[in-house]
């Protein structure tokens, strides 16, 4: 492939090659040790600000930084190694791109040469490229100043340089300050991109032609050779329901765009705000539909942060091209504990003693309280939570028995039942952990309450729908059960604004709960690392390990460049990629396929010199759903 043109790169050094002001760091250098570092590594920093965003002239702020720096010759080395390790990401990711196009780009700075050219001559850019300031000196190697020759120590010195340059031919100017704006506001420069990874001036920004977040962002818009396929800051993240702080913490490190929203959205709102979003994270409350799939003209993936998926339409996804992630194991131990902990509080009815105690009433009685240990626990549900809270119920002596509709092998002594009926009559104290699929609508209902021993307790720590909650609420007030905990209602709040309103409400030896099984600290941020992991990693290599919608693959280290083909499970559809590859002479280094009902996945490495023709006819094949090229 030909390398497409390059107008003449200009490009600032400070907090824009580099993440950091030089002189803020040469004076944390040079102050070591001293009484009054930070105050004046601060006004040093201030001064630096002022004369980037134009609310002083830039050689007033050049002087007093100067003046307060108290550095020496010596100290310039140690800057050297801490720039060269403060370079921003996206320039280091694209280190080729100034290899290759190395005499198109200057590096013009109002810096100093001293510490700027060996920090880009890693880079590949010559020292005849760096247009900068130079120190002067004493006899001691105290840095005195700067040489008042050089334009660049002048107010307006930029526009003196680049017209001095003399450059012929189109000239872009990159840079995060007022001074680097100036180039494009004198008419020497065609374009001026603000630059925002490291910092973002406001000044700067409302001035710009173009505002780049990276360095990725500016090869990108100009069609330009960069090191990844497409720029990380264009995917946008929505995260709905309060995640843990971390999940958004990972995708902004990751360099995407995320906006958060407190609580659920309903079917409406969330048409409305799915426009240009790529990954949508929600909890249990917002339902992902196919209206609002229909809106979403961007979604690549769904991250659920919770364990269920049944508020998500996975078939539509599916037929979408979106991927969707749940946390399945993150927040197990959670809400086992809290089961553990409903049924001993329920077995003591501490639910009827603790409000009479504030109440001021005394009354210590044993009527209707009980040991847990020797009693039979009957598990509804044998998944993840289920088959581990056996474990922690028969370690305090509790004898379990299961019942799930799909084969599960039991742990330690629990025993099997065959039906639901068989297991709710000998047991004394029943939890439901289910998963939220229609067919366990009013899984439990006046039926099989009536089917339950007098006086036995009820546990649902898993869907809200999957109980009649009027059935049992009639249970606990004829005295047939003994008492209750929920933690999961057909109809909650979207937000913790909104009054909870269930017939559950003031009955006694009732433990009601906010939906909270999986809300401990531990739980959150393990849910908060595991979604988001998957979904990095789904993006950014293709794997779809653990994806309850698409089928797995768990990938090799990707060779070259990737192909991710998503396409309608048919007959035919891998033939007609390999004929568009093999009809243009393209390598295949590794190809992979798997399907489902729905979708067929299919992965191809190639060799990364190929026609881009290539691009456009593999988006055309016949039943393509999503097409994309990773490398």
């Amino acid at each position: 492939m030909a390398d497409p043109q390059l107008p003449y790169l200009l490009i600032d050094f400070d907090s824009t090659f580099t993440q950091v002001e030089g002189l803020d760091e040469l004076a944390d250098i040079a102050l070591q040790g001293h009484p009054d570092r930070e105050r004046i590594v601060g006004e040093i920093r201030a001064l630096t600000d002022s004369g980037m965003n134009g609310s002083i002239s830039f050689s007033e702020s050049l002087r007093r930084r100067l003046g307060l720096l108290s550095a020496r010759r010596e100290h310039l080395p140690l800057l050297v190694e801490q720039l060269k390790t403060k370079v921003s990401d996206s320039i280091v990711r694209n280190r080729g791109f100034f290899e290759q196009f190395r005499g198109r780009v200057y590096i013009v700075s109002s810096g100093f040469r001293e510490f700027i050219e060996p920090v880009v001559a890693d880079f590949g850019i010559d020292a005849d490229h760096v247009l900068a300031n130079t120190f002067t000196y004493d006899a001691d190697g105290r840095i005195t100043g700067f040489d008042p020759e050089n334009v660049l120590s002048q107010d307006g010195g930029k526009i003196e340089q680049l017209r001095r340059l003399d450059l012929q031919g189109k000239v872009y100017v990159m840079g995060d300050g007022y001074t680097d704006y100036q180039m494009r506001e004198s008419g020497l420069a065609d374009r001026f991109y603000a630059f925002t990874e490291n910092v973002s001036r406001d000044a700067v920004v409302a001035r710009a032609d173009e505002v780049v977040p990276t360095f990725d962002e500016f090869l990108y818009q100009n069609k330009l050779p960069m090191t990844l396929s497409y720029p990380k800051n264009r995917i946008r993240v929505l995260l709905l329901e309060n995640p843990d702080a971390r999940a958004a913490e990972l995708f902004r490190a990751e360099g995407y765009q995320v906006e958060s929203v407190p609580g659920g959205l309903d079917e409406d709102e969330l048409v409305e705000r799915i426009e240009g979003v790529s990954i949508l994270g929600i909890r249990s409350k917002t339902n992902v539909t196919p209206r609002v799939l229909e809106a979403a003209n961007r979604l690549i993936a769904v991250g659920a942060f919770c364990i269920g998926t049944n508020q998500i339409d996975l078939v539509g996804c599916m037929q979408k091209g979106v991927a969707v992630f749940n946390a399945p194991f993150s927040n197990t131990r959670s809400v086992v504990e809290l089961a553990l902990g409903e049924i001993i509080v329920l077995a003591r009815r501490i639910p009827e003693k603790n409000p009479k105690m504030h109440q001021g009433e005394w009354d210590k009685s044993a009527k209707g309280s009980f040991e847990i240990r020797g009693k039979k626990l009957g598990i509804v549900g044998y998944g993840n939570i289920g088959s581990q809270l056996s474990v922690v119920a028969e370690a305090v002596g509790m004898q379990v028995y299961y019942y799930d509709v799909a084969e599960k092998l039991q742990l330690g002594n629990a025993v099997k039942c065959r039906t639901l009926q068989e297991l709710l009559q000998q047991v004394d104290v029943v939890t439901l952990h289910v998963d939220g699929r229609k067919d366990n609508t009013n899984l439990i209902g006046a039926k099989e309450f009536a089917l339950m021993k007098p006086g036995a307790l009820f546990l649902n720590n898993a869907r809200g729908h999957v109980v009649d909650v009027p059935a049992l609420a009639a249970a606990l007030r004829s005295g047939h059960l003994g008492g209750a905990a929920v933690d999961v209602f057909p109809h909650e709040p979207k937000t913790n604004q909104e009054v909870f309103e269930s017939e559950l409400r003031g009955l006694p030896n009732v433990l009601i709960t906010p939906h909270i099984g999986g809300s401990t600290a531990e739980a959150q941020r393990n849910i908060a690392e595991f979604v988001p992991e998957r979904i990095m990693s789904y993006i950014n290599t293709g794997n779809t390990q653990q994806s309850v919608n698409f089928p797995n693959i768990q990938l090799p280290q990707q060779q070259a460049h990737r192909l991710i083909h998503i396409h309608a499970n048919v007959p035919g559809v891998l033939a007609r990629i390999n004929n568009v590859l093999a009809n243009r002479h393209v390598n295949i280094l590794g190809q992979y396929l798997k399907t489902n009902e729905h979708i067929g996945y299919v992965i191809t490495d190639i060799d990364k010199e190929y026609e881009q023709e290539v691009i456009g006819e593999l988006r055309k094949v016949e039943h393509t759903i999503k097409f994309r090229v990773l490398y």
